[in-house]
């Protein structure tokens, strides 16, 4: 499943690239949809800086899933590249729940345009029913899409609320 989701926000393009590479963590408190996210690791060597974070997101789990899963689909790792002399962010995101099936991958890019930036975020989310270890093969194929659209329809909303909680901080900063 592709995930594609566009932002534009009306401020300069290192002040919005660094603003979310640097600020999430006071961000993200404010998403609804974000019980809690915990920065694991940073590295910087040069221009690119390296991080992995623990979320916990919160939604309903359907009735067909909650035999299978816990709340650790709502869980998980997210490990950023953030390249800042090309103004992107290559990103993996690890669920805990179904780990080994769930292969879930893109890019930020953080574009200049008429007096702002463009974000556009490109990811691909793929689950593999065959590797759904703890589900009955027969019904590996429907936990498989519906994991994949509760997953699809957290991002898009999750990067677009984040979005303008970065714009509502940088107004207040530069008004």
């Amino acid at each position: 499943m592709r995930i594609n989701a566009s932002v534009f926000l009306p401020f300069p393009r290192a002040l919005v690239y660094a603003t979310y590479r640097d600020k999430l963590l006071e961000l993200v408190p404010q998403m609804p949809n974000v019980k809690s996210v915990a920065l694991k690791s940073r590295q910087e060597q040069g221009s690119t800086v390296q991080q992995v974070f623990e979320w916990r997101g919160k939604s309903d789990i359907p009735g067909l899933l909650k035999p299978f899963v816990s709340e650790d689909l709502l869980t998980w790792t997210d490990f950023a590249t953030w390249k800042e002399a090309e103004f992107t962010t290559d990103w993996k995101i690890q669920p805990h729940a179904f780990g080994e099936a769930i292969r879930w991958a893109g890019t930020d890019r953080f574009l200049e345009e008429s007096n702002g930036t463009r974000i556009e975020s490109r990811g691909e989310l793929t689950i593999d029913p065959h590797r759904l270890k703890s589900v009955p093969s027969f019904l590996a194929g429907q936990v498989s899409h519906l994991a994949e659209d509760i997953l699809a329809k957290q991002a898009e909303p999750n990067f677009i609320e984040l979005s303008r909680l970065v714009q509502a901080h940088l107004e207040k900063q530069h008004s």
